[in-house]
């Protein structure tokens, strides 16, 4: 009778085990979002969305920002400040509105580092991309923390 009810509970873990080892296959390999492909949920200025989060951060991060990993796609535009290479090789493009103390911060797929490459600085152009923080002041370091984007993609 031990015997047999201990023979049940090593199936039933063994079952549990499988389907656990299963369910994490399936989203390990799970495609990742297409940004380039997905439509646009806002479109914004520099000035725009840097305004909204320096009013209401949280009002903001709830609009923007999903805790699943799904944030908002939006297209942002700005006047290019600067064109930097970040430690993966890839190119990160610096927007900025009226002021030059906070603005978007584009971290662009190597599929689209060849488009940024001929970009001129001070050039007014539109960025595609996934949202991942928003703007705030920092009152320890008295000074701006800029909007960061990633998954970019040179719309215009």
């Amino acid at each position: 009778m031990m015997n047999r009810c201990l023979r049940w509970i090593l199936i039933l873990g063994v079952a549990a085990a499988i389907v656990v080892v299963g369910v994490a296959l399936y989203m390990f390999n799970m495609p990742h979002r297409d940004v380039q492909a997905a439509a646009v949920d806002f479109e914004l200025t520099v000035d725009g969305i840097v305004g909204e989060y320096l009013d209401a951060s949280s009002n903001s991060n709830y609009k923007y920002l999903q805790a699943e990993g799904e944030s908002k796609i939006l297209a942002v535009t700005g006047v290019l400040k600067s064109l930097e290479i970040d430690l993966r090789g890839n190119s990160v493009a610096f927007l900025v509105g009226k002021t030059d103390e906070v603005g978007v911060r584009c971290t662009f797929l190597e599929s689209a580092s060849s488009k940024v490459k001929g970009l001129a600085l001070g050039e007014e152009i539109t960025v595609k991309g996934v949202i991942r923080s928003g703007a705030e002041y920092d009152e320890d370091l008295e000074m701006y923390e800029d909007v960061i984007m990633a998954k970019c993609d040179l719309v215009k």
